[in-house]
């Protein structure tokens, strides 16, 4: 480290103005004081140099002095990722417990992935071949579900002088050698490291064509999102955001799952650990945590690491990205990490916006999401990043800045209401104001590989929810008895779809995961009762006497009786409706 040095000047909190301060540099590094507390340059002028702080600052004077690193923040990219738990600047949790207890101290040094373990590495390249960034040059098994690609960092490229043989290795031995095209024989490692507000190259981003699979059929039938897509899950609180986080987190079909707790509570962070370190993965029948990060940054933790860390998670997918994975993150929550950086503006005296949130709160935020995206990477390879951000309007009130801001740049609003989450109505997503835009880009994807009936049985669903919406303005005037039994029908069919098809039971193991075959048998069995029940009414016959036979309950309940491996069994459901069409003309 260089030893380059300037002299605290000010301290108010986290943020730190420093004078004399040599060649201090924006976004650097540095460290402060004795016990070299983390920080970050944030901004320089004539006078002084401003600096945020990691870590707690308590104990700080003036005249201490501040070291600079000559590098920017970064993380550390390498074998290791995977099943660790990070805190936002990428300091392993489990190792500074072992270091220090069970708080963390500051100035704690620990590497952030283990450089002593040995790693069973297979060498992919060869003397004499012509590398470039980005290119898969080794691969080791990371997890017992994940290969980790060894990637050549992207500013190398030339050609192969030397190369170890297989065998094991630790991330910092190096592998092989590089020459460039200025003769310059650079060793190659299975570490990189990168600057964590900087975005990671592609060859090219590519339109989205995929959808996330999560098994939750409010998403996937009704608001989907695609892979490399950008969604926000905006809620008060107790409508669970957290919750219906974790479910898409469970069991969604990306690879590797990124999981940021931005300003969570600490008992959310410990059941999401507890969770996450038990559950079997679905895809693989190993634990979901052998695919899993997570950064752990919990309200109790420095406010300024808060910020830092949805872009230390976002790296990270980047990273596996580029190996040519698709990576899921889930920032729980943004609101809260928008809140440091309110707390931040406001240390450093800046003009306050809408709410006290800073001017460049937009900026920040669109400098987040728009690092999602599906492309091709720099090994040839496919990947994609898809961002599920939630976002904890005060209040539930979705008009203040973060939501409205988040709205500008997502494609796919899940709106969690407080009434359906209070009538245990999971997940909450509110059907009349949440949207997908991803659904165009999808269709041909639906067409292939679910069904060429999907979208237009989604339409119907959405069409019969919205009218049910009309009707209830109505019964709260007049009551429902003065409606006409075709209107009647439009209720009662929506309420199957409500209790039937949108709520779903987390912790039932039919429920908690839906293939997209079930979904769509669910909503043809549904709108075909509907439609059976249409021309039951027009033929006259009264509301009364079609749900005298129970029908409507017997499909509300196809969620709970048929097995997702059993879905021959719903094809007889079809046949108990025509069996009740036929008793209904025949009474």
């Amino acid at each position: 480290m260089s030893e380059s040095a300037g002299r605290i000047y000010g301290i108010n909190g986290p943020v730190l103005r420093v004078r004399g301060y040599g060649n201090f540099r924006m976004s650097e590094m540095v460290s402060v004081g004795n016990d070299r507390l983390i920080g970050e340059v944030i901004s320089i002028s004539r006078e002084e140099a401003i600096i945020q702080v990691f870590e707690e600052t308590t104990g700080l004077k003036p005249k201490d002095l501040v070291y600079a690193s000559g590098a920017p923040l970064s993380v550390t990219l390498g074998p290791g990722i995977i099943k660790n738990i990070f805190d936002g600047i990428q300091r392993p949790l489990a190792a500074i417990q072992a270091q220090t207890g069970a708080f963390i101290g500051r100035g704690a040094r620990v590497a952030s992935l283990d450089e002593e373990k040995l790693w069973d590495v297979k060498i992919l390249v060869k003397v004499g071949d012509k590398v470039s960034g980005g290119a898969i040059i080794a691969e080791t098994q990371e997890t017992p579900v994940v290969v980790h690609r060894v990637l050549l960092p992207p500013d190398v490229s030339g050609e192969v002088v030397s190369v170890k043989p297989d065998g094991q290795y630790k991330i910092t031995d190096t592998i092989i050698t590089v020459r460039t095209k200025d003769s310059i024989e650079k060793p190659v490692c299975m570490m990189q490291k990168w600057p964590i507000r900087v975005r990671r190259p592609v060859n090219n981003y590519m339109m989205v064509s995929r959808p996330l699979i999560t098994g939750q059929r409010v998403v996937d039938s009704l608001f989907p999102i695609a892979k490399g897509g950008m969604a926000a899950l905006p809620g008060g609180f107790g409508t669970g955001k957290t919750m219906m986080q974790h479910q898409l987190a469970k069991w969604s079909d990306a690879d590797i799952i990124i999981y940021i707790g931005c300003g969570e509570r600490g008992n959310e962070m410990t059941q999401v650990l507890e969770d996450f370190t038990k559950l079997q993965d679905p895809r693989t029948g190993a634990f979901l945590m052998d695919r899993t990060v997570l950064i752990a940054n919990t309200s109790n933790m420095p406010v300024a690491a808060r910020e830092a860390s949805i872009y230390t998670g976002i790296t990270m997918a980047e990273y596996f990205r580029d190996m040519g994975y698709d990576v899921a993150i889930f920032a729980d929550s943004t609101s809260r990490w928008a809140e440091a950086l309110r707390e931040l503006s406001g240390r450093l005296e800046e003009m306050p916006a809408e709410e006290g949130f800073p001017a460049y709160l937009a900026s920040r935020l669109a400098s987040f999401y728009e690092r999602a995206g599906c492309c091709e990477a720099l090994c040839g390879k496919n990947g994609s990043v898809t961002i599920i951000g939630a976002v904890s309007p005060q209040g539930a009130d979705f008009s203040e800045p973060v939501t409205q801001n988040t709205k500008r740049f997502v494609r796919c609003f899940w709106t969690l209401d407080r009434n359906l989450a209070y009538a245990r109505h999971f997940p909450a997503v509110q059907w009349l104001t949440s949207y997908s835009e991803y659904v165009t880009n999808l269709a041909d994807w639906y067409n292939e590989n679910v069904g060429e009936q999907f979208l237009s049985h989604r339409a119907e669903i959405l069409k019969l929810l919205n009218e049910e919406s009309e009707l209830n303005e109505i019964v709260k005037l007049i009551g429902a008895d003065v409606l006409p039994d075709t209107q009647k029908v439009v209720l009662e069919a929506a309420r199957v779809v409500r209790l039937g098809f949108v709520q779903q039971n987390a912790y039932h193991s039919y429920d908690t995961y839906v293939p997209f075959e079930k979904q769509l048998k669910m909503m043809d069995i549904m709108l075909y009762l509907y439609d059976k029940c249409t021309r039951l009414v027009a033929a006259g016959h009264p509301m009364s006497s079609l749900k005298a036979n129970g029908i409507f309950d017997k499909v509300v309940a196809i969620k709970y009786d048929v097995s997702n491996d059993n879905l021959a069994a719903l094809d007889e459901y079809k046949k108990l409706i025509d069996e009740f069409y036929e008793d209904v003309l025949a009474n």
